[in-house]
């Protein structure tokens, strides 16, 4: 039998708290577990459950959360299990429904779970995404002398498809020009990320938030980078200012959880998810 303390720290969720957490069934929970794709262990006769295993559980939920069905849920795990080698870790893989199929991401491979097919690339960003600004259609002329700041981020956004240098060199540009423009420094700090320029990113939205301390986004971007980079505890600190200026941003709630999961805060990695939980969209 498992140390109690231990499990404390390694294996913090109970069965119940799991089950209420992200909204499957104790019979989900038990197929996965029988599949081996979650392995909780027995401290006397109850289940207790890792953060790896709520991370398994979430990616679960989610594809309910696409309508795809138990049983293909199921079907496609049980899939999956046969094709990975025994240690590939949690993190290594991405999980995502594309239309009513289940898609796996693994490394540069991504494939139908269920055929073993191979698919065209489809977004498979992490759990923890920079969000941008809608851009708007490439334009149609040469830009014009003299114009102001917001033209420069229109024009910005526009380039950005075709000529992200450029596009973040026009943005820095607007920066300059207009110091608390938030919509700049989210879109060139999206650039920052896309490119894993962590570093460059989270610089940028620290200096982004002192000129516009009201804009949740900037927040919520700057806990992703500082993820990124293994800060969690200033991370955390973000995700939690973001949900103060915009209590509901439901990625902000899920970021937050599951970092508060992995340092052992149980309490708070339930109040978020639960709160996540609460943000979807029902059918």
């Amino acid at each position: 039998m498992a140390d109690a303390r231990s499990l404390d720290s390694t294996h913090p969720y109970t069965l119940r708290g799991v089950t209420q957490m992200l909204g499957l069934t104790r019979h989900a929970v038990a197929r996965l577990i029988e599949l081996g794709f979650v392995q909780p262990v027995r401290a006397g006769r109850a289940l207790r459950f890792s953060f790896r295993d709520v991370v398994l559980l979430r990616t679960a939920q989610e594809l309910r959360a696409a309508d795809i069905p138990t049983r293909q849920i199921l079907r496609s795990m049980r899939q999956l299990k046969g094709a990975l080698p025994l240690d590939t870790p949690a993190s290594a893989l991405r999980i995502r429904a594309v239309g009513d199929r289940v898609a796996v991401r693994w490394g540069d491979a991504q494939w139908d779970a269920d055929t073993g097919q191979l698919m065209m690339d489809f977004h498979a960003a992490p759990a923890a995404a920079v969000h941008a600004l809608g851009k708007a259609a490439a334009p149609g002329a040469a830009p014009e002398p003299g114009e102001d700041a917001q033209q420069m981020y229109e024009r910005a956004e526009a380039l950005e498809s075709s000529d992200a240098p450029a596009a973040e060199a026009l943005y820095r540009r607007v920066i300059e020009a207009a110091p608390d423009h938030a919509d700049a420094y989210v879109n060139l700090g999206f650039l920052m990320c896309e490119s894993r320029r962590y570093e460059e990113a989270a610089a940028l939205y620290g200096q982004a938030v002192r000129h516009s301390p009201q804009a949740p986004l900037l927040h919520y971007n700057r806990g992703v980078a500082l993820e990124a980079l293994g800060r969690v505890q200033d991370a955390v600190k973000s995700y939690e200012t973001c949900l103060r200026l915009a209590p509901d941003m439901a990625d902000a709630h899920q970021n937050a959880a599951l970092l508060y999961a992995r340092a052992g805060d149980k309490h708070s990695a339930i109040r978020h998810f639960s709160a996540y939980r609460r943000l979807q969209p029902r059918a």
